[in-house]
């Protein structure tokens, strides 16, 4: 997309997508790269973010406000007057990649939510079902309307304007179905038994010194790897930024 909307904007040319040379390819790709890089750490924060925001407001609340605010995201990039805002379109799907991993990494706080905890993982199964369904269909149908639009004429960088609003569509349905999710009926609603007495005592108990060294390295081996590709992904955005 960014190569195809943008052209040589993506490198300080005044060239479009269709009229690119090898060295204008590898330059865009080089672009695009740190594009992919920086939308995936958006991902990642999302799920620490909004899930930790749907703690404070409430799940249903936090799932109307990414709906929401991710259709308005697509409206903000369209081609067109965001088109020569490279930044701002960056920024647009950005926040909707943040999104996307926060309504993830909420769902089975939610379902817990609505139905108790005793069967959130085959509840969860069935909703995953629905998402895979949703991550084959949502980019045939992306596919399709991108190669129909380029087989009647339309130039590259004109493509994804119904593709955006075609999107905003399907997350304000989204939106409407989340407003209208209501709880269980209170019979249905099942809470995994109570842990006995000695294992919340257990549980709650300080951690021997030792303990605090393996948690340090647990966590080292999680943070460090992660720090480091994200801060190899934020130089690969810098280049995509920097005209």
């Amino acid at each position: 997309m960014v190569q195809e909307i943008f052209g040589g904007g993506l490198f300080g040319q005044p060239v479009r997508f269709a009229d690119f040379n090898e060295a204008q390819k590898a330059a865009a790709a080089a672009a695009g790269a740190g594009f992919v890089g920086l939308i995936s750490l958006f991902n990642i924060a999302g799920r620490f973010f909004w899930a930790s925001l749907s703690d404070r407001i409430g799940r249903k609340a936090m799932y109307a406000a990414i709906l929401a605010l991710g259709a308005a995201c697509y409206g903000l990039a369209l081609p067109g007057p965001a088109a020569a805002a490279l930044p701002l379109f960056v920024a647009a799907f950005a926040l909707i990649a943040s999104m996307y991993g926060g309504g993830f990494a909420a769902v089975p706080a939610w379902l817990a939510d609505m139905f108790g905890t005793k069967q959130v993982g085959a509840i969860h199964g069935r909703l995953l079902t629905a998402w895979s369904t949703a991550g084959v269909l949502g980019p045939l149908l992306v596919a399709y309307v991108r190669d129909a639009r380029l087989a009647d004429g339309v130039a590259r960088e004109a493509v994804y304007g119904p593709i955006f609003l075609l999107l905003a569509g399907l997350l304000a349905l989204g939106l409407i179905a989340a407003l209208l999710v209501k709880p269980v009926a209170s019979e249905l609603w099942v809470e995994d038994e109570e842990p006995s007495q000695p294992l919340l005592a257990a549980a709650s108990a300080a951690p021997p010194a030792a303990a605090w060294g393996l948690r340090f390295a647990a966590w080292s081996a999680v943070l460090i790897p992660l720090a480091w590709g994200g801060w190899f992904t934020v130089q690969k955005a810098v280049v995509l930024l920097a005209q």
